[in-house]
């Protein structure tokens, strides 16, 4: 019988990691430089272990296979298989990250046999001056893309955004992009790896040595459009559903939570993913057969709800905010 599922955190050390992801989770490591918290993950040989309950110790992989339409939905299932198509990560940028863009899904399934990564930011917390590039600011042609590489200008050319909790980024493949340095964010996106480096300011790897850039792959990925805007704007309301992104791949809501709120998943065919990011609380599933369970909730943590739950009631103790996303 499915439950709502709590994973045990992958903790990934990186060059530009910072320290905030163990204390802000109520973890304790000896790890430093956590840059990703990868929360929910179905990526080959990054798969999520269920943390407690029955299916404790199992990883996603594993109950997916089992479980099929249960866990993600019919509808769900039949289009993404045995891959759970969600990557669910919190990032604690202590520096720059490199400056990337990634495939669609034709370019991706072309050149990799996988599905392309379309992905979003909610900005869990930032540093005062905080930043972060997403989208062109000025066009540019393919052959000037790969001489401002050349040359280190390529950020002249991007959009450089200041960054405060709450904020939104919508990320659709092709859209060159990088999160700067104290930025934390909870990031969605597709189950893929393919990411191409377009720029990473001469920096050396863990190893010391450069890291391979990508720069021809990249020219016929990105998107060389100029967009108005590339924050998304959205209206929050306190004590209900505020949805923010609706796309192809994850349709995702913010709460901000001083009472109950109840979401009904029945017309859905589809899990949820629920972030809490800041507070503390109940989650209360009800699912088709009548069944009811309960687990508790607190910043840092993400809970997995199956597509069996028909109610999903969210229970703040004082104030809870979450970030949810389905397919």
């Amino acid at each position: 019988m499915l439950y709502p599922l709590k994973f045990e955190p992958i903790l990934k050390t990186v060059v530009w990691g910072g320290e905030k992801i163990a204390p802000y989770k109520g973890i304790k490591t000896e790890q430093r430089n956590i840059g990703e918290s990868w929360e929910l993950s179905g990526v080959p040989g990054n798969e999520s272990v269920v943390a407690e309950g029955p299916l404790k110790g199992r990883n996603i992989a594993d109950i997916l296979k089992e479980y099929k339409g249960e866990l993600v939905g019919k509808k769900v299932y039949d289009r993404t298989g045995d891959e759970f198509p969600l990557l669910i990560k919190f990032i604690d940028a202590r520096d720059d990250l490199s400056i990337q863009v990634h495939p669609n899904d034709e370019l991706a399934a072309k050149r990799h046999n996988c599905a392309g990564k379309t992905e979003m930011w909610y900005v869990v917390g930032a540093d005062k001056g905080a930043h972060l590039l997403a989208g062109l600011k000025e066009k540019i042609t393919p052959d000037e893309y790969e001489k401002r590489i050349a040359d280190h200008t390529i950020t002249d050319v991007l959009a450089n955004h200041e960054v405060h909790e709450g904020d939104v980024f919508f990320l659709p493949a092709g859209r060159i992009h990088a999160i700067c340095g104290g930025c934390f964010i909870a990031e969605i996106q597709q189950t893929s790896d393919i990411t191409y480096r377009i720029y990473d300011y001469n920096r050396p790897g863990l190893d010391g040595k450069p890291r391979q850039l990508h720069t021809e792959l990249a020219k016929d990925a990105i998107d060389y459009k100029v967009y108005p805007e590339y924050r998304t704007a959205y209206k929050e309301e306190k004590d209900t559903e505020n949805e923010v992104v609706k796309c192809n791949y994850f349709t995702t809501s913010v709460y901000d939570l001083d009472a109950p709120y109840t979401k009904d998943m029945r017309d859905k065919d589809s899990f949820l993913v629920v972030i809490c990011v800041e507070g503390q609380g109940a989650i209360h599933m009800s699912d088709k057969s009548g069944n009811r369970f309960q687990v508790d909730v607190h910043q840092g943590e993400t809970v997995l709800v199956p597509a069996t739950a028909s109610l999903v009631e969210f229970a703040p103790k004082g104030k809870m905010k979450l970030v949810t996303s389905y397919k």
